[in-house]
Formats: structure tokens, sequence, C-alpha cells
């Protein structure tokens, strides 16, 4: 049984993240196909990416709330040393160039309530390796 059965019949939502499609020659639009059959057949997802543009999550908000899901963000509140420090731990596929980093960071536009999300939750790291999520406030 693969880990995305064992996970559904747990009751945990299955992950679906751009880090799986590297390989893909259309990655964006793999996953949005995947998305598309995930919601469609009723499963719980947990869409594990980057957007940091509003006009890049309204895309995904949208799918979500067509199949009438409940959309719930987490913001990463990271710092460009953070992400690096992070990023250097990574090895193979899973490291990224510094310029993608830096790159992405640039174009971060915090979210809003007002885009579509049911919640919205801020992430921090929390020094240790670990991350502590909090309520959201607007505006921070």
């Amino acid at each position: 049984m693969a880990a995305e059965e064992c996970d559904e019949l747990a009751g945990r939502p299955t992950p679906l993240s751009m880090d799986l499609l590297r390989n893909n020659r259309r990655p964006r639009r793999r996953q949005e196909v995947l998305l598309r059959e995930l919601l469609a057949e009723g499963r719980a997802v947990v869409l594990d990416n980057t957007h940091p543009t509003p006009e890049e999550r309204r895309d995904v908000i949208g799918l979500v709330r067509e199949h009438d899901y409940r959309v719930v963000g987490y913001y990463f509140r990271s710092q460009l040393e953070e992400s690096l420090e992070r990023n250097a731990q990574r090895e193979g596929k899973a490291f990224v160039p510094e310029v993608a980093i830096r790159r992405t960071l640039a174009r971060l536009v915090p979210p809003s309530v007002d885009e579509g999300f049911d919640e919205l939750h801020h992430v921090h790291v929390d020094g240790s390796g670990g991350f502590v999520v909090s309520d959201w406030e607007e505006g921070t």
C-alpha cells in the first residue's frame, strides 16, 4: 500500500508538492491536474508549495472553492538568512539554488484573509529546528 493510501486511511490529508514533480516538463500544470483529481475524489489535500503572490494563490484558492473545501493557509515568516541556513541542510534535488530563494523572497507578499482563506496561520522557526504555529494577525 502506498504511503498516500495509508495517510488517507488514517484520515490524514494527501500531501501534494512541486518538489515531487521536478522531473515533469510542466510541473505547475501537472500539480493542477493532480489537485483537481484529488478534490474530485473528495480527498483532503495539503498543498506544500510557495505561492508568494496573491495572483499565484488566486487560482489555487478558486479551484479549492469550486469543490466546496475550506481554504486554510500557513504563512512561513522566513528571513533570507534562515532560508539559506535551512536550504544548506538539503541534499541532492532538494537543494534550491540561492538565486531562486532570493527571487522568491523578493516577490513575497503576505497573504490576507480577503484573498479567500477561511483561516490563516503564521509559522516561524523556533530556533531549534522546529516550527511554531500561531493565530493570524492581519498585517503582521
